[in-house]
C-alpha cells in the first residue's frame, strides 16, 4: 500500500492536466483573484478556506477588492491541485471542482471537518470569530494554518490565545500520528520555499495535552499551498512539491479518521 502511495504526486497533475486557466497563478501577483460562489454541503470532503477582514479593509472591499488579500493567497489553484491529489490517491469522497470560503463565525463552518487559513500573521478576528473558531474546534473541527514566517508568529500566537486562553504551541515531531496517517513522513527537515527559514510544525492540543486531540496545526516558516499552487508548472523542484502534498494529505486523512 505504501509503495503505491509513493507515486510522484506532482506528476499526477501533469498527467491529468488542470481545469484552471493558464494565467490563474498570475492573478495572485496582480491582486485579489475572482472568487467563485460557495457550493452547498453534499457530504463530500470540501476544502474550506477561512476569510478574514484585515483592520484597514472595510467589509465591502475586503472580499472582492483589487488589493492583495493575504487570506486568499494561492486561491484557487492551491486547493484545486491539492483536492485532485487527495481524490486520486485516497478513497475519500472529495469535491475537486469547487471549494468554499467562509468566515469563522459562519454557522456553515461546522459542516466541514477541516478548515484552512493562509497568512495568519495578518489575522485579527473579532469577538464573534474568536468564539466561532473556539466552538468549531470544541466540536471536532481541525484547522490548518499555513503560509507565514518570522515575526508573523507573534500576532498568530496572540490571536490563538484569544481563541483558546492559556493554549501552548507544541513543536511536533515524527512521533505524532499525523505524520503517519497516510504517508510515513520520514523527516521534518523542511525550509521555507523562498526565505530558507527552517520550518517548524506546531500543534495545538485539547487541554494542552499532547496525548489528547490535536485541534490545529501550524506550518510555521513554511508555505505548503504555494507549492501546491505551482506544482503543475515546474516552478519548484518535484521533490519539494511532493513533500508538500504528502503533508497536506496526512493532515486531511488524520482529521477525517482520528
Amino acid at each position: 500500500m505504501r509503495r503505491w502511495r509513493g507515486v510522484v504526486l506532482a506528476l499526477v497533475l501533469l498527467a491529468t492536466g488542470t481545469v484552471l486557466p493558464a494565467d490563474a497563478g498570475a492573478q495572485r501577483r496582480r491582486g485579489a483573484p475572482e472568487f467563485e460562489p460557495n457550493v452547498p454541503y453534499d457530504g463530500r470532503f470540501t476544502w474550506v478556506r477561512v476569510k478574514y477582514i484585515m483592520p484597514d479593509f472595510s467589509s465591502s472591499s475586503g472580499f472582492r477588492g483589487g488589493r492583495d488579500l493575504p487570506w486568499s493567497h494561492d486561491y484557487p489553484r492551491g486547493e484545486r491541485n491539492f483536492t485532485k491529489i487527495v481524490s486520486t490517491l485516497s478513497t475519500a469522497r472529495v469535491r475537486t471542482g469547487a471549494s468554499n470560503i467562509l468566515t469563522l463565525d459562519d454557522a456553515q463552518l461546522g459542516k466541514y471537518p477541516v478548515a484552512y487559513m493562509a497568512e495568519p500573521g495578518f489575522w485579527r478576528p473579532n469577538d464573534k470569530e474568536v468564539l466561532g473558531l473556539r466552538n468549531y474546534l470544541a466540536k471536532g473541527g481541525f484547522i490548518i494554518f499555513d503560509d507565514f514566517a518570522g515575526q508573523h508568529w507573534l500576532n498568530f500566537e496572540s490571536q490563538m490565545k484569544r481563541v483558546l486562553p492559556n493554549v501552548r504551541a507544541v513543536p511536533l515531531d515524527l512521533s505524532h500520528p499525523i505524520f503517519d496517517s497516510f504517508y510515513k513522513i520520514r523527516s521534518l527537515d523542511y525550509t521555507h520555499p523562498y526565505y530558507g527559514l527552517k520550518a517548524v510544525f506546531y500543534g495545538f492540543f485539547e487541554d494542552n495535552d499532547p496525548r489528547k486531540r490535536l485541534l490545529a496545526i501550524a506550518n510555521y516558516n513554511n508555505d505548503l499551498s504555494e507549492m501546491w499552487e505551482f506544482s503543475d508548472e515546474g516552478f519548484f523542484p518535484v521533490d519539494m512539491s511532493n513533500e508538500a502534498y504528502k503533508l497536506g494529505v496526512n493532515y486531511v486523512i488524520y482529521a477525517l479518521t482520528r
